[in-house]
């Protein structure tokens, strides 16, 4: 969503924006940790398949990337759920 004045938006658009922000935190949060599971995964099959152990060390470093940004976009998103909540609160 956009961003929005106070004024400009219903008590209830807030809760919808504040529901949306929710979702998105909680997708983001799962995200982190399939991708966080996805490189310990890989990380340990570059120990066992020393043959491809390049190949599984990178897929353990852009894993690790991904979920690194993801837990910062579930941050915002925590960030912006709060902001919704707080200019809901205001009517």
């Amino acid at each position: 969503m956009g961003h929005h004045h106070k004024n400009d938006m219903a008590a209830g658009d807030h809760r919808k924006e504040e529901k949306h922000h929710k979702h998105m935190e909680q997708l983001a949060k799962l995200g982190a940790v399939a991708a966080g599971a996805y490189a310990i995964h890989e990380k340990k099959q570059a120990k066992k398949d020393p043959e491809h152990a390049g190949s599984h060390k990178l897929k353990e470093e852009i894993a690790a990337t991904v979920a690194v940004g993801s837990a910062g976009f579930a941050f915002h998103e925590h960030h912006k759920k709060k902001e919704a909540k707080k200019h809901g609160h205001h009517h």
